[in-house]
């Protein structure tokens, strides 16, 4: 199971959110690029980026530091947060994002997931972001009625590299990973599925790698806070 380091970007700095509200943001460095070369620098083998002003925005906004990300470290990274069409998707691939994360734009406009899975194999997934099962939209800001595995399911065949799994209401809470529901999503697709939202020890972690069907495990604020060790975490989970 790969142990993805996430950095989220609010004007231009590294922050974690409490359940996706802005206005509950805890900024944990103003140096994004130097944040990723420490993850780096502890044996990580992927980087999980995300624009959370380009959520909200539909477009991005933390273009500078992802692109000052990728000019610092020589790992593949994976961005979301307002891609929302072909052009924007080509553009950052271009930059040398190895994968960009399609969120909003799968329930809204499912076929332009499709073909951009279809033009960029390997390089597009899904990121199902659901507050009590049900998928949330445009920075989590609106709710739909399209259950997680639903819309999971209409890319079986669409070529996505992978489905990034949010559970809203873990997600910066420290509480643990919805792994039940994670599991559940991955054992319903045969897409690979990595879990988001509410890692916050090493118990986690080694759980949902037991899980035997969950590919890989998003952690953000258990690094930052020092919960979880990343050195340590890579070697077991290595």
């Amino acid at each position: 199971m790969i142990l993805y380091p996430a950095i989220d970007l609010k004007d231009g700095q590294c922050v974690r959110l409490l359940r996706g509200e802005m206005s509950a943001a805890t900024v944990f460095g103003d140096d994004p690029a130097a944040q990723a070369a420490a993850f780096v620098a502890a044996g990580c083998q992927w980087l999980h980026l995300v624009d959370l002003n380009g959520a909200f925005a539909g477009r991005p906004v933390n273009a500078a530091a992802v692109e000052a990300i990728l000019a610092r470290v020589d790992v593949p990274c994976q961005l979301g947060g307002g891609i929302r069409d072909m052009a924007t998707i080509e553009a950052w691939l271009d930059k040398g994002l190895a994968r960009v994360i399609l969120g909003t734009v799968a329930v809204e406009n499912p076929d332009l997931v499709r073909q951009a899975a279809r033009a960029f194999p390997g390089r597009v997934a899904v990121g199902i972001d659901a507050r009590k099962g049900f998928v949330a939209t445009r920075g989590w800001a609106e709710e739909t009625r399209v259950q997680a595995v639903d819309l999971a399911r209409q890319f079986e065949d669409a070529g996505v590299a992978a489905l990034i799994y949010t559970d809203i209401d873990r997600d910066g809470a420290m509480q643990g990973p919805n792994i039940e529901a994670t599991a559940a999503l991955a054992r319903a697709v045969a897409i690979p599925v990595i879990a988001s939202g509410g890692v916050a020890r090493m118990a986690d972690l080694l759980a949902l790698r037991d899980t035997g069907v969950i590919a890989g495990a998003i952690s953000g604020r258990a690094l930052y806070d020092g919960a979880i060790d990343l050195a340590a975490a890579l070697a077991a989970l290595g």
